[in-house]
This record gives C-alpha cells, structure tokens and sequence, in this order.
C-alpha cells in the first residue's frame, strides 16, 4: 500500500506516538483524520500539517472510551473524505503502582482507553477499511507479551489487545483487511508523565531514563513502513526483540532481569 492520498484515522494524535504518526503519514502523501480528547492542540497539529504538507486534516475531540464518540470520529471521516483506507488505535495511558495498593479505578480506567477505545474504533471502521481493502493497526506494547510490575493494569490491557488484534487477523483472512500490531518497547514521550498512579492521579514526571529510549519520530517511521509493506507485528528495539524471544524459552529468567530493571527506577516500586 502506497500512503499517498489515502485516509489515515489517528487516535491519540496530539503528542507523542500519536503525534508523530500523524506528521510520518502526512509527509507520505496521507490525508488525515485525528482524534484526541485535546482538541485545541489537534487543531494546531492540523493546521502545522497542512501549512507543511499538500494535504488535509481534520481534528476531532474524541475519547476513546465512549464509544459514541468513536462513531462522530470513522463519520467525520466519511463525511469529509468519504472513505477510511487506514485506522490506527494508538490512544492509550498507563499507570504506575503495585496492585496491591491500586485503586481498582485504576485499572479500570486503563482498560477503558487501551482497550475498549480500541474496539469501540474497530467496530465502526472495520465496515469502511473492508471496503478500501485497507489496514487496522493497534499500537501495543512489549507489555502485552511481558507483564511488567507496577503496571499491571496497563500490561493486561495489552495482552487485551494483541489477544484481540489476533483473532480479529483470523476472522478477515479472506476479506482483503490487513490486521497490524506494533509493539514499541520504551519510548521517549509523555505516556509516563500521565501515567496514573495508585489514586488515579497523573504521575506527572516519568521515572525511567528518557534519554535512553527509541523516539516517538522513529517508532512512527517502522508504523508506517509496515503499515505500508502491510505487515503482521512489529516488535521494535533490541530490547523487545529479546524480550519476547526470551520469555518463550526462559521465562524464569526473564522474569528476574524485569525485576532487576524496575527496582532500579527513581523511587522504585519494587526493592
């Protein structure tokens, strides 16, 4: 699939994966339509974009969790493009606290964004994608093959989605939709910065070395490359390459580097 005036839904749009996803498919010749909750930040990403770019996009508010609101989303795309070729679930938050001191809201919330804004998105573009014979993309997580402390509610939300994403591969085999998960490992962008801690409030400063990480930029780029070659699964970094490796043949193991890493974050959660 060559992006060029196609129609690209991005949930999540206005910052980090999301945001940059929205600037890699515009410089590939998409036409965009992207949702967040923060609306007057989407309408300034648009705006840069088609000041950049010789396309259009569209901004949307639109939370994930209510699916009414993933309806307004795939309609406004029809209404103005009349067509949807590629959707890409990427809205998301996470947390950070043991579960036993958690909140179930928590946990609950999580759920709600990861992955029910990921079926609420799929129900009502999955009949416009199948028409366009397009790609519907979830953006996972190495959380999703690895459970990682501290973040339970976020790792189960993901498993959620690839354990979704996959049956949903199987059911279109012979439908033309090409079915996607990419899973980024660490990634330098503001997810941790909102994660929400035991009370559900938003940490407000990660806690992991930034610096160290893949960039938004880059993680976009493979999405959109695979997106294109129309791949199943990406697993980007060395890191998550090994880790899902590992976790198939010495799990044990795996299990004590994980430990060993997250008790080594500022103010750790585990000692």
């Amino acid at each position: 699939m060559k992006l060029k005036d196609k129609v690209v839904v991005i949930t999540g749009a206005s910052s980090g994966i999301g945001k940059a996803l929205a600037y890699e498919f515009a410089k590939r010749g998409a036409n965009l339509v992207l949702g967040a909750r923060q609306f007057v930040t989407l309408c300034e990403i648009t705006q840069d974009i088609e000041g950049r770019y010789n396309n259009r996009s569209v901004a949307v508010q639109c939370d994930v969790a209510i699916e009414e609101d993933c309806k307004t989303l795939i309609k406004q795309s029809i209404l103005t493009f009349g067509r949807v070729d590629v959707l890409i679930n990427n809205a998301g938050i996470s947390m950070r606290a043991l579960f036993k001191d958690a909140d179930l809201k928590v946990l609950k919330s999580l759920m709600d964004v990861n992955f029910w804004g990921t079926i609420n998105c799929t129900k009502h573009a999955l009949p416009e994608v199948t028409k366009t014979g397009g790609s519907i993309v979830a953006v996972s997580s190495i959380a999703g093959y690895k459970g990682l402390p501290g973040r339970t509610g976020y790792s189960a939300s993901k498993f959620a989605i690839n354990g979704f994403m996959d049956a949903l591969r199987v059911e279109n085999l012979n439908t033309g939709v090409h079915i996607m998960v990419a899973c980024p490992g660490f990634t330098a962008s503001n997810i941790r910065n909102t994660a929400l801690n035991k009370d559900g409030i938003s940490q407000q400063e990660s806690t992991l070395n930034e610096n160290k990480m893949m960039t938004s930029e880059e993680v976009a780029k493979q999405i959109a490359d695979g997106v294109e070659q129309r791949k199943r699964t990406l697993i980007l970094t060395f890191q998550g390459k090994l880790t899902v490796f590992l976790s198939k043949f010495l799990p044990s193991f795996v299990d004590k580097q994980v430990y060993k890493l997250f008790s080594k974050e500022r103010d750790a959660l585990i000692k």
